[in-house]
């Protein structure tokens, strides 16, 4: 969502083989290191070559256009043009669409909140009382198609994400559903003004949020969009919600045009592979490789593999696999640079609160109380980040400003303290070894998508539990968060990650009672209120507060276990420089990549 861009669930699908101890770790060839084996440069390359970080805007800088192809390899494949529906919301469909579609805002490889100024003049608040904030985009911006970009685009994106015309099935609200009146007061013009204070709406109108708005018109007969509103008739309603919702899922050329430097040529479903080539539209620079192909592999090691080999330029992974690591980090010889580091991402584990077992606080305090995390962190990402430690907030992020460990005095404390907890709640330990109370044992499950290390976190979860009396199963679907599963609710105890942009409100639709991505359906009166007062706050110091309490009552509720910041992993040969930009890839700024 630049909303934690609707808070994208991570599909990472990877099927490394079980690692339950840190490989020796390859030496990384010449050239100095950090502690994580990432080459020492890599930390300048999270820079823009043109951003100006002091004024807070972003452009891309000049750089040779070059006649050749570059194949990026990930771990899933990209599936959707809008993935703002519940259904198509995931990292991958970010890692193509970052340079595809055009946005407000660019976070660059250090997180920073940037105006995307080749498509902006300004995002202003001009006005506190009511709270008021004008853009103003620049002429001449258009689409790949012709047509032009300008504040249809942004109307568009504020009807959708409104929570107001129930046939956009928009994965997340928040923010937009904030915004009282949208207008636009010219074609470069588009001003929205708020029912309250809202100082993360830098994060809204993002380039997933940013769809276009004449291709709409023109498959819905809707003449102007900018004429429709809420209270419209419905069945134009319906009409522009469900071409939003349904039609821009794959990829058709004549309905997916590009604002962006680059524009989707291709989609090979079946081998998971998106080919990228050059926007002629595009406004800003010009530069970077004329044809790019974002290509899944599901094995990491396979990636790692495929780089060495020189069937692929970039390897760009969510999924932290030690072989993986040890193989990139021995390629500096041949010319690779590797890099790790935290993403804004975090597994962890959400509790069902209609599971007739976790719906008893005692139950879910005793299953945190089991999980060990550091044995997890330890023996499953060390060899890819060195540094990588149990994460502490559901909220921020160890390097924020706000970020508290809560779970500390939560997590880790073993066998005999579960057991005192269950047994204190009237739960007894039955002759096969596994707690029950008024006839329920406590058997639960934990599911999750097919990715490898999440097998591994289960075993050792597993592991942990049974000396406590507590019966694990591993469910291992395929489809768990692209099917349907997780966004409905049916599981146990879910095992994913959220990755998440640095707006802090995007996390109030995940843990406030009827938040259309609470899934797990936890509700707290505390934890509402908390939000409620973060998200009207007026500045950061009182946000943070407010966010603080409600993180620690999610976590004096055991509703939700984090266990660690997902390191990512990257590698590239033939390049000048590349940074994985921990929520939207490494994309971020191909238009400035070189040929080396």
């Amino acid at each position: 969502m630049s909303r934690w861009k609707a808070a994208s669930a991570l599909t990472v699908a990877a099927t490394a083989a079980l690692v339950l101890s840190a490989c020796s770790g390859g030496g990384s060839g010449s050239g100095s290191t950090d502690q994580n084996g990432s080459s020492t440069d890599v930390k300048s390359m999270a820079v823009g070559k043109a951003e100006n970080a002091s004024a807070g805007t972003f452009k891309l800088g000049d750089a040779p256009a070059w006649n050749g192809t570059v194949t990026v390899g990930i771990d899933d494949t990209y599936s959707a043009y809008n993935n703002q529906t519940p259904d198509t919301n995931t990292s991958y469909n970010y890692y193509v669409i970052t340079t595809v579609l055009a946005g407000s805002d660019v976070l660059d490889g250090n997180n920073k909140v940037l105006l995307n100024n080749d498509v902006l003049d300004s995002w202003n608040v001009t006005s506190t009382n009511p709270y008021t904030v004008e853009y103003k985009i620049k002429p001449g911006v258009k689409w790949s198609d012709g047509a032009p970009w300008n504040c249809k685009d942004y109307y568009l994106g504020w009807l959708a994400g409104s929570g107001k015309v129930k046939s956009f099935n928009s994965a997340s609200t928040t923010g937009y559903d904030l915004i009282d009146s949208a207008k636009c007061v010219d074609d470069q013009t588009f001003v929205t003004t708020y029912s309250q204070p809202y100082i993360d709406y830098k994060g809204l109108f993002d380039s997933a949020q940013l769809l276009p708005a004449h291709i709409l018109e023109a498959k819905t007969g809707i003449p102007d969009i900018t004429q429709l509103t809420p209270t419209s008739d419905p069945a134009l309603l319906k009409k522009a919600g469900d071409f939003w919702t349904n039609e821009w899922k794959g990829f058709n050329k004549d309905l997916m045009p590009a604002s962006g430097p680059y524009m989707i040529t291709a989609f090979d479903q079946n081998q998971g592979a998106v080919t990228l080539e050059k926007n002629p539209n595009w406004i800003g620079a010009k530069g970077g490789p004329a044809k790019i192909v974002v290509k899944q592999f599901s094995d990491t090691k396979a990636m790692a593999t495929a780089l060495q080999n020189g069937e692929i330029q970039v390897v760009a992974s969510t999924q932290p696999d030690a072989t993986a690591a040890d193989t990139l980090k021995g390629l500096a010889a041949q010319g690779v640079t590797y890099g790790s580091a935290p993403q804004l991402t975090y597994e962890h584990l959400d509790m069902q609160y209609k599971n007739p077992v976790l719906k008893d606080e005692a139950a879910r305090k005793a299953f945190f109380q089991v999980v060990n995390r550091q044995e997890i962190v330890d023996k499953l990402l060390k060899e890819v980040q060195s540094d990588a430690a149990p994460l502490g907030s559901l909220i921020y992020q160890p390097g924020d400003a706000g970020y508290q460990d809560v779970y500390a005095d939560k997590s880790g404390q073993g066998a005999a303290e579960a057991k005192k907890t269950l047994e204190a709640d009237g739960w007894t330990l039955g002759a096969d070894g596994i707690y029950q109370k008024n006839g329920v044992r406590y058997s639960v499950t934990i599911s999750h998508n097919n990715n490898a290390r999440r097998d591994q976190t289960v075993e050792l979860i597993q592991s942990q539990a049974k000396a406590a009396g507590i019966e694990i199963k591993n469910d291992n679907d395929p489809t768990f968060l692209s099917g349907g599963r997780v966004s409905t609710g049916n599981y146990d105890i879910a095992l994913f990650g959220w990755s998440q942009a640095p707006f802090k409100s995007q996390s109030q639709p995940l843990y406030t009672t009827g938040g259309n991505q609470n899934w797990q359906n936890y509700s707290d009166p505390k934890v509402d209120d908390a939000f409620k007062q973060a998200v009207v706050a007026t500045d950061d110091a009182t946000a943070t507060k407010f966010y603080q309490q409600a993180d620690a009552q999610i976590a004096n509720d055991y509703a939700s276990l984090p266990l660690f910041a997902t390191p990512s992993m990257w590698a590239f040969q033939g390049i000048d420089k590349v940074y994985m930009q921990s929520y939207n890839g490494a994309l971020w700024n191909a238009g400035e990549w070189a040929q080396k």
